[in-house]
């Protein structure tokens, strides 16, 4: 076994001790003796020659000092850890410094032994995979998914005693049958909400969310936080989570989500979640409809804040916006200067360590979270922990989450709109025209630009999370929203007489609201879903460029979405081990679903000067994680394209400019054309 790679026996089944065997009983980890809990420690002998007699590979712990973890015992081991409390969080920066700052895998596997048995699941699961992505002797291990962990994150928990059933009474795995989880099981069609459920709930979503804020923590060493601009992907990419949730909300004949202007009006939006902890075998609490909002006194959790905080936080966030500049300490002015401000802005809003003044701007962001997920118990009077908008795991299944990151991008448009329109040197390329633009189906005589989505049932295996549950594969199948492959192909012609290149943006927006009736262009421009992000080189004359879907620069695929990783795929290649890193948007919502009669969308086709894109680093989208840098960036690199994000639609399109046809026309390296996308209901197995 590879010398780092014994450290992924310490990421599999949380809940069980370390010395428990792993991977399927074929590993098991060899503790000193004073590793053992104080539970563990007069039976110690008799349980490692127990689990170890029958083990293919025994990895053995060598001492070391132990380490003072006082300070993360704090949080009780079977009790909740949110990263939208201080007091969380700072523990968990803590946690992550520890793990980085020993000196070899060794001392690390020793120290991470230790803590492993004494802390917190899923405080020391994040501290530790943070370290891991983060250390140079460890940041090409491929660590498990949240999922794989703590499946009852995600799933319907009524399936997991089935699952349990099934893998205790079914010795042979070839015999277990596939235990289906519910499709929209949270609540009735009575419920409009519940139209988006598929969204939400989405399996996929709520794990790219989880997976995100994993590549992008928040406090930690400045090493770990310190990102190329950390603080615009924070905006960008729940930037792009609005404008999809808003266009499915079209698809499915409602509006908008309304932002969370103000906090002193009852939520009409109730959620019942459904889902079971596993370290507690206690609920999400639910929050019923109309509930107000009311200021948070829960001492226990270092979680005390009234309304008015927030509300003063945002007007002076709100005033620094209109200002040009943002207040550091001291009174010092920080300009919001075209280049770096949304940067600025993103950090003071989400509130990340980098926050310019957090003790002046505050935690708008993180405390709206938890006003909302402690809004049933806000004096902590009946012992219950927050609820799913709590957690990054879960928050997207709430549709409270959406008005409060509505109301989030709205102080980054008001932002945006104090920038000028771009300007035709900014957004022409002299001597490229687009001659032809079109998308199709990956199949013989499919009709131009008419795109398809589907109900897919997919499986997935959630043995690796069944804690002292059944050795091996345990499958269940749920159902989501899926799409036919499909090609975009351009002509382009290059007039320079020179060879040049470009960066391919490819967007689509709906043409017109849940009503039907035309949006205006600065609607459209806020509901732009990016699809594709490639450079392209362009010879002198035409050159005919074909793109497929699968290759986007925002999505990941299905089997690096959902593939567990066990220790006995640790002999893979690096690069192909590697390859199978999971931050990303689930490729199969790449698009919106749609309507039964084809819903009409603007597919719109830019080629932007390389010159003006590139930071001077070349990357390769195929190989690693490279492909899916839109949302995610690239490891230990420059954030690979130099325009803003969202570019050339985050800044206000001058006034004449009333569609997007008004906006390419005069623009020879841009293009619109119309299409269709059409949801057929009907649910195919995957193949």
């Amino acid at each position: 076994m590879a010398d780092n790679t014994k450290l992924l026996a310490l990421l599999q089944r949380p809940l069980e001790p370390t010395f428990y065997p792993k991977d399927d009983g074929k590993t098991v980890v060899d503790l000193p003796e004073n590793y053992l809990t104080d539970r563990y420690k007069p039976i110690g002998q008799s349980l490692q020659t127990r689990f170890s007699s029958e083990a293919d590979t025994r990895i053995a712990v060598r001492a070391t000092t132990l380490p003072d973890i006082r300070f993360a015992e704090e949080l009780p081991r079977r009790g909740d850890f949110s990263l939208f409390i201080p007091k969380h969080r700072k523990i968990a920066g803590d946690l992550i410094k520890l793990f980085l700052d020993q000196p070899d895998v060794d001392t690390l596997m020793s120290v991470s032994s230790y803590a492993r048995d004494r802390l917190n699941p899923v405080l020391y699961q994040y501290a530790m995979a943070v370290a891991i992505q983060h250390r140079p002797d460890t940041k090409n291990l491929n660590i498990p998914s949240f999922f794989d962990l703590f499946p009852d994150s995600f799933v319907d928990p009524t399936v997991i005693p089935k699952l349990r059933e099934e893998g205790a009474v079914v010795n042979n795995q070839r015999d277990r049958i596939t235990i289906d989880i519910a499709m929209n099981y949270t609540a009735s069609d009575r419920e409009d909400e519940q139209r988006l459920a598929y969204f939400r709930e989405d399996i996929g979503v709520n794990l790219h969310h989880w997976h995100w804020h994993l590549v992008y923590p928040g406090e930690g060493p400045n090493n770990v936080v310190n990102k190329d601009r950390r603080g615009e992907l924070f905006y960008y990419m729940h930037q792009q989570l609005i404008a999809r949730y808003n266009v499915d909300r079209f698809c499915n004949r409602l509006s908008r989500v309304r932002p969370l202007t103000s906090l002193r009006e009852p939520l009409p939006e109730g959620y019942f979640p459904k889902i079971v902890r596993s370290l507690t075998n206690r609920g999400f609490p639910a929050r019923p409809q109309n509930t107000i909002l009311r200021d948070l006194n829960r001492i226990e959790d270092d979680v005390v804040l009234s309304i008015t905080d927030i509300e003063l936080w945002g007007s002076r966030i709100a005033e620094s916006i209109d200002g040009g500049y943002v207040v550091a300490p001291g009174g010092n002015r920080i300009p919001l200067d075209e280049q770096t401000g949304i940067d600025v802005l993103g950090n003071i809003i989400e509130p990340s360590a980098l926050s310019v003044n957090s003790q002046y701007y505050g935690n708008y962001h993180g405390h709206m979270h938890n006003l909302i997920s402690f809004s049933h118990d806000p004096e902590n009077r009946f012992l219950e922990g927050y609820g799913v908008v709590g957690e990054f795991q879960t928050a997207m299944r709430d549709p409270a989450f959406y008005r409060l990151h509505a109301q989030v991008d709205n102080m980054f448009h008001r932002y945006k709109r104090t920038l000028q329109p771009y300007n035709a040197n900014q957004i022409g390329y002299a001597g490229v025209q687009i001659q032809s633009f079109g998308v199709q189906l990956n199949r013989a005589n499919a009709p131009a630009n008419v795109l398809l989505t589907y109900w897919q049932r997919s499986q997935i295996d959630l043995g690796t999370g069944l804690d002292f549950g059944p050795q091996g594969n345990v499958f269940a199948s749920f159902t989501h929203l899926q799409h036919a492959p499909f090609t975009y192909r351009f002509a382009v012609n290059n007039t320079t007489g020179a060879a040049r290149r470009g960066t391919c943006r490819i967007f689509i927006a709906p043409k017109t609201d849940e009503r039907n009736t035309p949006l205006t262009m600065d609607e459209q421009r806020l509901l732009m879903i990016e699809l594709d992000k490639f450079r392209v080189n362009l010879t002198p004359g035409v050159n005919n460029i074909v793109r497929r879907s699968e290759q986007s620069s925002v999505t990941i695929p299905y089997e690096r979405t959902f593939r567990p990783m066990a220790l006995s795929n640790i002999n893979l290649p690096e690069t192909e081990q590697f390859r199978f890193c999971n931050c990303g948007w689930p490729h199969h919502l790449l698009l919106p679903k749609g309507t039964a009669e084809g819903m009409k969308f603007d597919l719109f086709l830019m080629i932007s000067n390389f010159a003006d894109d590139t930071v001077n680093q070349e990357f390769n989208e195929d190989i690693n994680c490279n492909d899916s840098h839109s949302f995610c960036g690239i490891r230990d690199q420059l954030y690979p394209d130099k325009r803003h994000m969202g570019y050339p639609f985050d800044r206000r399109i001058p006034t004449a400019t009333r569609t997007l046809s008004d906006f390419t026309r005069p623009n020879s390296n841009m293009t619109n054309i119309e299409v269709q996308i059409r949801f057929t209901n009907t649910v195919i197995a995957r193949t």
